[in-house]
């Protein structure tokens, strides 16, 4: 918009794009003849991706009143062009159309496209009756692809689902992957070369990756190219008739913004993976700790699409049992894109209340927070998602036996789908007139919206380190030891006001 070319980059874009095995055709594209040429000759290689190179003349016959030239100008770009200087009424002129009528189309163009239209509608004709033939002939197959193509899955009785307790999210999720990739045909997964450490390689042991020749396997290998995976991952979901997720760690989202950003403006339902949810990945350091992710991602869930949703649908699962929950919640929003954010370490299970087995008690989570243990005249509401959940009900369990505290703890899957319950409902399971504790390994802003204003929220302010998830959790304060330390002041100041 501002400078040329040649000013950026002095990159020979032809000769990259060969040595990665691309057909390539450089054409002067101004010249409507060489552009016929060149995509008649893309539509007959078969091995190879096209790029074709237009090297093209900004401004291409404009000129101002005085009929001198504009072309070759930046100012004529981003802006209309009389305000550039030029004259479009001139130009018309000089190009032989009529400046009364901009819009005129010429008789030869006119009698091209109405021979085209003619053709495609005969060839339109031709293939409504081969695939009326292929109907007949196949009724069950053509029943499965229409209900494919009218964006309804196979279905999944997820209630049969039964996971390995104590374990991490990711690998909750991995079993999950593993049912999906036996029960429904129609669905790809990819990852970001990280497979066996996002554990989407659960679905890639019942399905086999796609290869050059060969596309009837199910899971692509997209490489570490995070953002190329979620655009082609928005192409298959515009395509239709195909579910599909894309895996990597959460830390990278970063990359994937702008593809995941048009998923939830297209209202396409794609399904992302994002393992390793917060500093507790360790070793890796800093680089590889998401600590503001979670508050970037959950802001979709307050920017609404052009049908009046929410964006997207985040879900950061808090054991084993809430990640069916939120691998069918994923797998029934077909109008969306679902973010599952999942843990590294492996979560402890909370004993059962009240008989009520954990899986049933899980199901809750599908209005987005529920109550997960609850005192008669709680004096704290502690609340959380993820892993950071089974850490309060610990927490929880030291200040009722040491402290005598009556406490609720809530878990809080999506804020989004929390708010889109009745107001009785949020307020059943956060009574305005108790204190509200929110934990969270990210930034504390995180849970601002579920806390308010005069809560307390104990999260992560800075970078994470590179140490033992363990350590960190010592380090930073996450232990059930000192977050109930944390929950006893704020009770103590929240008498004091």
């Amino acid at each position: 918009l501002s400078t040329m070319v040649d000013e950026v980059t002095s990159e020979d874009t032809a000769s990259k794009y060969r040595a990665w095995g691309w057909h390539v055709v450089e054409i002067n594209g101004n010249d409507h003849q060489q552009i016929r040429k060149a995509l008649n000759e893309s539509m007959l290689e078969n091995e190879k991706p096209t790029l074709i190179i237009g090297h093209t003349t900004m401004g291409k016959g404009l000129v101002n009143e005085a009929g001198q030239s504009m072309e070759g100008l930046c100012s004529t770009h981003g802006q209309p062009v009389s305000k550039a200087g030029a004259s479009p009424a001139a130009t018309y002129t000089s190009l032989g159309a009529d400046p009364e009528n901009p819009f005129m189309v010429f008789p030869d163009v006119q009698a091209d496209y109405a021979r085209i239209i003619s053709l495609k509608q005969i060839a339109a004709a031709d293939r409504d009756i081969e695939n009326a033939r292929w109907k007949k002939s196949n009724p069950e197959e053509a029943a499965r692809l229409e209900r494919w193509l009218n964006n309804q899955p196979d279905s999944i009785d997820f209630s049969k689902v039964v996971l390995k307790p104590n374990q991490a999210t990711r690998a909750a999720s991995a079993q999950i992957l593993g049912i999906l990739g036996q029960a429904v045909e129609n669905m790809i997964v990819a990852s970001a070369d990280l497979s066996n450490s996002d554990k989407t390689d659960g679905f890639l042991k019942y399905k086999k990756p796609l290869k050059k020749g060969d596309f009837t396997g199910g899971f692509l290998n997209a490489g570490v190219s995070e953002l190329t995976m979620a655009a082609i991952a928005n192409g298959i979901a515009l395509h239709g008739g195909i579910t599909v997720a894309c895996g990597t760690f959460f830390v990278f989202s970063d990359y994937m913004k702008p593809a995941v950003r048009m998923s939830a403006l297209m209202r396409l339902p794609v399904i992302y993976i994002w393992s390793h949810d917060a500093f507790r990945v360790g070793e890796d350091g800093p680089t590889h700790q998401p600590i503001e992710q979670e508050a970037q991602i959950r802001l979709m869930e307050h920017l609404r699409n052009h049908h009046n949703e929410r964006s997207m649908l985040v879900l950061r699962p808090a054991d084993a049992d809430e990640t069916t929950v939120a691998w069918r919640l994923a797998f029934e929003n077909r109008h969306r894109p679902t973010a599952l954010i999942l843990s590294r370490q492996n979560i402890a299970e909370w004993p059962e209340s009240d008989g009520i087995k954990r899986a049933d008690e899980a199901l809750q989570a599908v209005r987005g927070a529920y109550v997960v243990s609850a005192d008669d005249h709680p004096q704290v509401t502690l609340l959380a998602s993820g892993s950071e959940v089974s850490t309060l009900m610990s927490a929880s369990a030291i200040l009722r036996e040491q402290d005598k505290l009556k406490v609720r703890v809530v878990s809080a899957i999506s804020e989004g789908l929390f708010r889109d319950q009745p107001r009785e409902y949020q307020l059943l399971v956060i009574p305005s007139d108790v204190p509200v504790f929110g934990l969270t390994a990210g930034l504390p802003v995180t849970l601002a919206g579920l806390v308010g204003s005069t809560g307390c929220i104990f999260g992560l302010s800075h970078f994470g380190y590179s140490a033992p998830a363990e350590v960190l959790d010592q380090r930073f304060g996450f232990t059930p030891e000192a977050v109930a330390v944390q929950i006893k002041k704020f009770i103590t100041e929240s008498v004091s006001q």
